[in-house]
């Protein structure tokens, strides 16, 4: 059983979240490298003015007919939608760009494969003039050499040679970079598409957290109006017979039946504010509230613990309400004989695991462990589920520590 718990784990690890879609996944590329790649930028680009110089020229008749138009677009995006794919194949090989799998729209392609074909073409003529002034920097080093250049000839020249280099250099890393940002705009979702979209993963992650909280109050009020208010309401009856009581020894009877009673309200009582927030956390630590978990449980749970460092006190907290939640749910409905619980930490993760041997079934969407994704995802987490008919049943939690 260690051995599937830790290819699960492994498995989650490796699925973890990596950079947003649309994120530029940069490697410590070396330059002559990414001096290649804008090389080759260049000779495709010229492919890509040929292109549309023939086939345009070719179709530029049936692309002003309304009636052929759309199938001589068509024709032109076909063959754009294959030029696009080398860009996007450059741009992954030389500079260790990654985008995600989308369909992208032919008038999309069209409009990327012209501006980057203007932008290639001026790349171009920027590395010619840079490659013109390697040479001409060459016959400079050659007159000075044989002595034909005075000083003040030599140093106008160098001034302005410098000049032009700076210019010259600046206008490479600036068309690389628009060219980036072209291949992120075409081939990724845009910055407004991805401001969108966490606008809309926070308004989700809001309202669950205050659904999931709702929930918890709802839960504590039963808890103390089903448990610790009905046992109160006993003890003060036990009490009430006990001072009405006709004789010592019946007294005594209803006084010991009220001790146990109370007994019971206070352990109640101290596991309804366990559930609202261990106080455990705070003074000793993740490890300890973990602890006293395994001890109120009564199934036999193994803790496997590798707490390496300090953790964020939200990061904490959700661990422990993940770890409760699943071992208090695991001892209701699983008839489990046995959990067991792995806590792992890495540099910029906290993976938890929850796995018992019950009968399986449980349902992600329901009450008890729908609260735990509110909870997790709140924190930019994600929460697995896996728990087939028969089990086990295997609950993985991420954690994000950064």
């Amino acid at each position: 059983m260690q051995g599937d718990s830790a290819d699960v784990t492994g498995h989650y690890l490796h699925s973890a979240p990596g950079p947003a879609p649309g994120e530029v996944a940069r490697a410590p590329f070396a330059l002559p490298r990414r001096a290649a790649g804008l090389f080759v930028g260049c000779c495709t680009a010229l492919v890509g003015f040929l292109y549309f110089l023939t086939v345009g020229t070719v179709l530029g008749p049936a692309l002003l007919w309304p009636r052929t138009r759309r199938n001589a677009l068509v024709v032109l995006t076909g063959g754009a939608r294959r030029l696009t794919s080398w860009e996007r194949w450059r741009r992954s090989f030389f500079f260790g760009d990654r985008f995600p799998a989308r369909h992208i729209a032919g008038q999309r392609i069209l409009r990327y494969l012209a501006t980057r074909t203007y932008v290639g073409m001026l790349t171009s003529i920027v590395t010619g003039l840079l490659l013109f002034g390697v040479v001409l920097a060459g016959l400079l080093l050659g007159g000075v050499v044989r002595g034909t250049l005075s000083w003040q000839e030599l140093l106008t020249q160098v001034l302005l040679g410098s000049v032009l280099l700076f210019l010259d250099v600046q206008g490479l890393f600036s068309l690389e970079a628009f060219d980036a940002r072209l291949a992120r705009e075409c081939f990724g979702p845009s910055e407004r598409e991805l401001l969108q979209q966490r606008i809309d993963e926070l308004a989700t992650s809001r309202a669950a957290v205050l659904q999931a909280v709702d929930a918890e109050r709802r839960r504590i009020e039963r808890d103390l109006h089903d448990g610790v208010q009905q046992r109160l309401v006993a003890l003060a009856v036990l009490l009430g017979r006990a001072r009405r009581g006709r004789t010592p020894e019946q007294a005594d009877a209803l006084l010991l039946q009220a001790h146990k009673e109370s007994q019971e309200v206070l352990t109640e009582l101290r596991e309804v504010a366990w559930r609202v927030y261990p106080t455990a956390l705070d003074n000793l630590g993740l490890q300890e509230a973990l602890g006293g978990v395994s001890e109120r449980c009564s199934i036999p749970i193994r803790m496997d613990l590798g707490l390496t460092g300090m953790l964020p006190p939200s990061v904490e907290t959700a661990a422990y309400f993940v770890v409760s939640e699943a071992v208090t749910n695991a001892a209701k409905h699983s008839t489990a004989s046995a959990i067991s619980v792995d806590v792992r930490q890495y540099p910029d993760l906290l993976v938890v695991q929850i796995e018992d041997n019950g009968v399986g079934g449980a349902n992600a969407a329901g009450s008890g462990l729908n609260g735990l994704v509110s909870r997790v995802d709140a924190l930019d987490g994600r929460l697995h589920v896996h728990s087939p008919s028969g089990g086990p049943t295997k609950i993985i939690a991420e954690l994000p520590c950064a």
